[in-house]
């Protein structure tokens, strides 16, 4: 069936007009952290935003204060982790992982690869993404928590203390 009734267009319209707003409120306040993709948790959470809103827009069984209750749940948990993260590192050790290196001096490290489940193949990609044609003029690929590679060339290696929290590094 196409459309139920038209009163369900003008209840989307309605909710969407009063929860995006709400959403666009929280997300100020919560500041750039809530929708960053820093890492594996940074993205649940950002998924779980985006469910949680849909969930409101499209479910006559959650009422509008059920669904902004929610959203600022989410919002105030990812929040409070994230702070708990800067102040203790235990915390931080379990929620985000650990930056490691799968390259160094332009040869694979195939015990860390075959652990993150990466394939040389993924790494020439990688490179080749960053503008880099030759592996073997790489000082570094990590693969950083949030799942992106970082391809650091002989010249930019420097002192190469951005490899500090490298595991393998």
């Amino acid at each position: 069936m196409f459309l139920k009734s038209p009163a369900d267009l003008w209840r989307l319209a309605v909710i969407a007009l009063l929860v995006y707003p709400a959403l666009v409120l929280l997300l100020r306040i919560s500041g750039k952290r809530t929708l960053s993709k820093l890492n594996a948790f940074d993205l649940v959470v950002t998924v779980a935003l985006g469910s949680t809103l849909a969930t409101i827009l499209l479910s006559r069984d959650v009422s509008l204060v059920e669904g902004l209750l929610a959203l600022a749940l989410l919002v105030g948990l990812q929040y409070a982790v994230a702070l708990l993260t800067v102040r203790l590192p235990p915390a931080q050790r379990a929620v985000k992982s650990t930056p490691t290196l799968l390259l160094r001096d332009g040869k694979p490290r195939h015990d860390a690869m075959r652990a993150s489940r990466i394939t040389e193949s993924e790494i020439r990609q990688g490179a080749r993404s960053q503008g880099h044609g030759d592996l073997s003029r790489l000082a570094a690929v990590v693969l950083e928590t949030d799942g992106s590679l970082s391809v650091i060339s002989r010249d930019g290696y420097g002192d190469g203390s951005a490899l500090v929290d490298v595991r393998g590094g």
